[in-house]
């Protein structure tokens, strides 16, 4: 790099049609709504991902991982440092030993609505439950994942880590620490593989599962309209969207925000909500809801960038 080039130029140089500069993220989010992102960079491959990750660390710059875009937003402001898109690790390999055991190895940008199908297809069962989740098989990782009493817990038999220095690293389920919507990991560390253990079984009831799961999603929550789908964690015995609809918030908007009149845990974009319009309403929904019960919703849905 020369004295006048900054990591910018470097970057733009080094990875061409690989890094956007100040990418605006509401064309990326599921809510449609976010400030510039410094960077974002679209490794092709996981070797191409390796050389990212060493290349933020060489200029001491912060690097985060997105996948489907489908549970988080920036602020109006944006974000500071680089965003990572695993999009393109979307590999799917399976294989099924003499007893019935089914494994599938996912690069973590593949869809769990892939997978899905695939087990529906094959007649494996184990991953119903993620039926209608719109997620990567990275981020549902790295949040536990999870619905109609299963989690991603339950059907992940090990991953595999890029760490901060471009190395890779295997973990076996028992080494990961799994919580409610939460996987901890190392600092900087990156998901880029899942290994998942499934079983076959009667591929009629698994088809059979998967739609049922599918009809309830779609007459329960707003599929139709930009959401980033459960906006708060659901508290012990109680869940959110029940404690947002009895304090009489479904319907509440501010600007283009609102809280979907279909399901309380929703906000949805009607067209032309801003960041600011969506943290507002996050903020009045938890005040609202502390008065009423004494609860403190914590959010599931993770809001990135730079506040106000």
């Amino acid at each position: 790099m020369t004295a006048a080039e900054t990591w910018r130029d470097e970057a733009q140089r080094i990875f061409r049609d690989g890094v956007r500069l100040d990418e605006p993220l509401d064309r990326h989010t599921s809510m449609g709504v976010g400030g510039p992102a410094d960077a974002l960079f679209l490794p092709a491959d996981l070797e191409e991902l390796a050389r990212v990750v060493r290349f933020l660390r060489s200029h001491d710059l912060s690097g985060m991982p997105v996948g489907n875009w489908t549970n988080l937003f920036a602020t109006e402001k944006g974000y500071r440092g680089a965003l990572i898109s695993l999009a393109k690790l979307r590999g799917i390999g399976t294989s099924t030993d003499a007893a019935g055991e089914v494994t599938i190895r996912a690069g973590a940008g593949a869809g769990l609505a892939e997978l899905v199908d695939l087990c529906r297809k094959e007649g494996w069962a184990g991953m119903e439950f993620c039926a209608g989740i719109p997620g990567s098989v990275g981020g549902a990782v790295r949040m536990n994942a999870g619905a109609y009493g299963g989690e991603i817990k339950d059907v992940v038999r090990s991953i595999r880590l890029l760490e901060a220095d471009g190395a890779l690293q295997d973990r076996a389920a028992e080494q990961l620490l799994f919580e409610y919507r939460n996987l901890s990991l190392p600092a900087n560390a990156i998901i880029v593989e899942a290994v998942i253990g499934l079983r076959k079984g009667d591929r009629q009831k698994i088809a059979a599962e998967i739609g049922g799961i599918l009809a309830n999603r779609k007459s329960r929550h707003p599929l139709n309209v930009r959401s980033a789908g459960s906006v708060f964690k659901n508290p012990k015995g109680s869940p959110a969207g029940r404690l947002i609809e009895e304090a009489g918030l479904k319907g509440t908007r501010i600007g283009d925000a609102q809280v979907s009149e279909v399901h309380g845990n929703f906000i949805v974009n009607l067209g032309h909500a801003r960041a600011a319009d969506v943290i507002a309403l996050i903020e009045k929904v938890r005040a609202a809801v502390l008065e009423r019960t004494g609860i403190a919703l914590e959010l599931e849905v993770k809001i990135i960038g730079e506040q106000s």
